[in-house]
């Protein structure tokens, strides 16, 4: 029997789930957000570092799992919790945390308005999340030391450098004052990207969380999905202090370099502070 040719393969309309199984997994995924609160209110802090990854990592893969999201790890795995390591990635949509924390577990760095959050603020604080005030440029510099202080101790910290969210078909500039931690504490800066697959393997942009999009809107396009394939890449780690990286504008323009070429960008530009998604020198997939 003839094989399919692969062009007719990725050509393929893509059908939707049926109402019931969206239903379902918005039932489980609602009943599967409980559990993670309960973790966080009764067993997390009592439990040692080794066993608050390992439970983190697992609750993470679950909750993909009830989405219909697959992750496919490449690259070289930093480990569980690869100590005085800062994690920097692209930003598409809520689901990176959890795809980052499928693979490595890392404390990660938010702005300040989602800590007034009801319930969602006190339950990303007792993950250990470190809050931002993204309207006070001064309070980079109470940050950067508290981040070099938790890089010191042992901790894997993660940050998304772009500081917002895009359609994950551009990437934009990086802006390189939490990279100052690094800097700080010697550590070790690890570039990860992240892209989101349909199931003919076609970059899709239904998980952004980016501009006008909402939430529940989000949400709803992913359910859509059979399953989409959302693809963790660990790129070359970077040490933190030395030549070439010596300066926080290095550390992100390299940093950069490596997302954008797991993302197969065809140019690349350094770190600026100013450009939106709707620059016209955006790079473009």
């Amino acid at each position: 029997m003839p094989t399919q040719p692969m062009t007719d393969t990725l050509n393929t309309p893509l059908k939707s789930t049926s109402p019931l199984t969206r239903a379902a997994r918005l039932a489980l995924m609602g009943v599967h957000f409980l559990y993670g609160f309960y973790l966080l209110a009764f067993r997390y802090r009592k439990l040692d570092r080794t066993a608050q990854v390992r439970l983190a990592r697992r609750w993470s893969l679950r909750m993909l799992k009830v989405l219909g999201i697959e992750v496919v790890m490449r690259g070289e795995w930093p480990g569980e919790y690869p100590a005085n390591t800062l994690m920097v990635a692209n930003h598409i949509s809520w689901l990176d945390i959890f795809a980052l924390s499928s693979q490595t577990m890392t404390r990660f760095i938010a702005k300040m308005e989602i800590r007034h959050w009801p319930v969602v603020g006190w339950l990303v604080h007792a993950g250990g999340t470190l809050f931002i005030d993204r309207t006070n440029r001064r309070d980079a510099s109470r940050v950067n030391q508290i981040m070099a202080d938790a890089l010191q101790s042992g901790d894997c910290m993660a940050v998304f450098p772009e500081s917002t969210t895009s359609e994950g078909n551009v990437l934009l500039p990086f802006k390189s004052s939490l990279f100052e931690s690094a800097i700080l504490a010697g550590s070790r800066v690890q570039p990860v990207t992240l892209r989101y697959l349909d199931a003919n393997g076609i970059p899709t942009t239904d998980p952004s969380y980016a501009g006008d999009t909402t939430f529940r809107e989000s949400l709803a396009a992913i359910l859509r999905h059979k399953v989409i394939r959302v693809e963790v890449t660990f790129g070359e780690s970077l040490a933190a202090g030395t030549p070439p990286y010596d300066s926080r504008f290095a550390l992100a323009e390299a940093s950069r370099r490596e997302v954008a070429a797991a993302l197969r960008l065809s140019r690349d530009r350094p770190d600026t502070d100013g450009l939106s998604p709707l620059d016209p020198q955006a790079e473009v997939l």
